[in-house]
């Protein structure tokens, strides 16, 4: 008889598991990784749920890590100027994965969402385990930021 009052409710199912391993791996920070690997990290990610208009972080907050919208709705902004819509699949805060430093903008939830965290903790265990795919990584990582610098370069002079 299976006794629902014992169950582990924070234990993600297989399906949810596997969806959270497809997103991931549609996104530029897993190039190049095999989904098993990326299997391995997203059955130990945190999902949480958050309501329309929750805020997920503001500007200056500690950073802790990634994060992917699994379901919902996330608005990007800092100093009032929208940066990024986001939707499912999409995500955002890859900058406290290279340095655990304060929040660079805002993010807030329009729709009710439920937002995946990839901790930068657990990025570094992984590392060490899997240096190789770490490089890989991390290499990406640094691909993305680099293009998200080049971007903001970019709008930056065409103000002038």
């Amino acid at each position: 008889m299976n006794n629902f009052f014992w169950n582990n409710i924070f234990k993600k199912t297989r399906s949810e598991c596997e969806l959270i391993t497809e997103f991931w791996q549609q996104t530029p920070l897993f190039k190049n990784i095999p989904s098993r690997h990326i299997h391995t990290l997203s059955e130990n990610m945190h999902v949480r749920n958050f309501q329309a208009d929750e805020v997920v972080f503001r500007q200056g907050d500690q950073g802790a890590g990634a994060i992917l919208v699994l379901e919902g709705q996330v608005k990007v902004y800092a100093n009032n100027t929208l940066l990024s819509d986001l939707d499912k699949g999409d995500f955002f805060g890859e900058i406290t994965l290279a340095e655990t430093d304060k929040r660079t903008a805002d993010a807030c939830c329009i729709t009710k969402s439920r937002l995946v965290y990839f901790l930068k903790q657990d990025l570094e265990e992984w590392i060490e385990i899997e240096p190789r795919l770490g490089t890989i990584f991390l290499m990406n990582l640094a691909s993305i930021l680099a293009q998200r610098l080049h971007m903001a370069n970019q709008l930056l002079s065409e103000k002038e």
